[in-house]
């Protein structure tokens, strides 16, 4: 039996923005404050598609630009998607993760987006998307 090979690419882009975490929980991060997330997308798929890839390098690239564009450079406490949230990495990613799904073509036989962002050289969070039945 030829076990069947699972395959992942990931595409790296990066967004700054600002933010308060408003709860005691967090802190100093209470205090409004700058950060530069590394955000790191991967999609998986068993197989290859019918041209020997797991998508097109370049459509990942810019789909993930696109989905980080309204994101870029913005108090995310003033942005729409994040009013009344507390926009945590986990929250954060947890967004681009549903929008990445969302921008994916009809047909694309992907089964998970998984989408990391590193905080500092230190501090990384990541969520994983199951694609089942698409």
């Amino acid at each position: 039996m030829t076990p069947t090979p699972t395959y992942r690419l990931a595409v790296d882009d990066h967004i700054m923005i600002a933010h308060s975490l408003d709860d005691e929980f967090f802190g100093p991060a209470q205090q409004l404050h700058g950060a530069t997330l590394h955000i790191r997308a991967v999609f998986h798929r068993v197989g290859l598609e019918r041209h020997g890839v797991v998508l097109d390098i370049g459509e990942a690239s810019a789909m993930l630009s696109r989905v980080l564009d309204p994101l870029r450079h913005r108090n995310l406490d003033e942005h729409p998607d994040f009013v009344e949230k507390l926009s945590t990495t986990e929250v954060i990613i947890t967004y681009i993760a549903q929008r990445l799904i969302a921008e994916l073509p009809e047909g694309h036989g992907l089964s998970a987006v998984e989408v990391e962002a590193d905080e500092n050289p230190r501090a990384r969070a990541a969520v994983r998307m199951e694609l089942t039945g698409r």
